[in-house]
Formats: structure tokens, C-alpha cells, sequence
């Protein structure tokens, strides 16, 4: 079998954008945020998603901020954390839905380890940016910690894919973000997932290197 394909990495890359570009309505977003929903229409594959991606006025300014001083990242799940390209950060993302404690106090509350690992979250999430990709129930309970007093981050990306909880999490995030007074960007629907929310993520930090297409 002989098949004639692309294999330079940069060409590839390049023409996937250029592609995405001529494909995606971009004209009401502005530089940064193009850069973040140009990745997520990547890792989809659905140039039509863009309509439903939604950025606080702050967002990406409070996230590029935060992630140029080195700001701790939140994962709600292993595959958001390893989703986060490492070339780019100087210290790993955290994740403790494996944390011992997350399973032990999700027993005793009798709700979702993501849930509980949101709990451990506490001490690190002032300033942080937070990643959820997986978990609506991670969501709702970090916009309820919120909500009582918990310290805010500097930008909460909530993209959490499913069928139960997802799309009504993404929805209160962005009709509470302003009373709450947090930035957010989140892709309302049922879609969304690790891949997506971890490039969001990326496009951040790849636009603090200049790395724009």
C-alpha cells in the first residue's frame, strides 16, 4: 500500500490552523480568545462548536497573568493534568482525585470523589487557574465553595463533558461567574471533555510565548 501523507510536524500544524481558520467564525472573539477557540475546534474537530464557547470580560487576560507568575494549576482529572503541555510550565499541574483523603471523604459524604478532591483544593486556590474537563459535580461544588467564602481563582476554565450535570454546571458557571465576580471560559452544551479544556489551557500558555497562529 503506498499512500502519499503529510509528515512534517510544523506543515501539519500549520495547515490544520489555516484549515480551522477558513472554517471557524471567529470575527466577535479578539486575539487571545481566537487562539483559545481555535484549540478547542482542534480537539474536536467541530469548527460549528465555536458558537457555543464563552469568555468572562477578564479571562484570558487573568489567565495569561496568573500562568506568566508561575500560578497553580487544578486538574479535576489525570487526563486534563497530563493534557497540559509540560515544555510550557516550570512546576506540574495538581490533581488529587486519586488523593487518598478525596476517597475517604467522599465515603463519609456519600458524593463523588471529584467532589472531594475539589475539597483539597482549598489551600491552592487563590490565584490558580483551574481545569475541569471531566467531572460537572467538581463544578458545582467549587462554584458552591465560592460562593461561601472560598478563595478565588484567577480563572476557572469549566468544560466538563456528559450527559448528566454537564451542560446545567457550564450553564450556572457562566450565569453566576459575575455576582461571584470570577473569570471563566467555558463551552456551554454537553460537549467538552479533557482534551478540550486542557488545550484551552495551552492556548494560554502558548500566547505568553508568543505562539500564535
Amino acid at each position: 500500500m503506498t499512500v502519499k501523507y503529510e509528515i512534517n510536524p510544523q506543515a501539519i500544524e500549520q495547515e490544520s490552523f489555516r484549515q480551522i481558520r477558513a472554517l471557524t467564525d471567529l470575527a466577535s472573539f479578539d486575539r487571545e480568545q481566537q487562539q483559545v477557540v481555535m484549540r478547542i475546534v482542534h480537539s474536536v474537530g467541530i469548527p460549528e462548536v465555536a458558537k457555543e464557547v464563552r469568555f468572562s470580560s477578564g479571562a484570558c487576560e487573568s489567565g495569561i497573568a496568573a500562568l506568566s507568575h508561575d500560578a497553580e494549576i487544578l486538574c479535576d482529572v489525570e487526563m486534563v493534568k497530563q493534557g497540559i503541555t509540560k515544555r510550557m510550565i516550570s512546576q506540574p499541574p495538581s490533581c488529587y482525585l486519586n488523593d487518598p483523603r478525596a476517597a475517604e471523604l467522599a465515603k463519609e459524604a456519600g458524593e463523588t470523589r471529584s467532589m472531594a478532591a475539589v475539597e483539597l483544593w482549598r489551600e491552592k486556590l487563590a490565584g490558580s487557574v483551574v481545569v475541569i474537563g471531566n467531572a460537572p459535580t467538581a463544578l458545582f461544588r467549587l462554584l458552591e465553595m465560592i460562593e461561601k467564602g472560598a478563595e478565588k481563582p484567577a480563572l476557572i476554565i469549566g468544560m466538563p463533558v456528559g450527559f448528566v450535570g454537564a451542560a446545567e454546571s457550564k450553564q450556572l458557571l457562566w450565569d453566576v461567574h459575575q455576582q461571584l465576580g470570577i473569570e471563566c471560559i467555558t463551552l456551554l452544551g454537553r460537549q467538552g471533555g479533557s482534551a478540550v479544556s486542557a488545550a484551552s489551557c495551552n492556548a494560554l500558555l502558548r500566547c505568553i510565548r508568543g505562539e500564535y497562529y
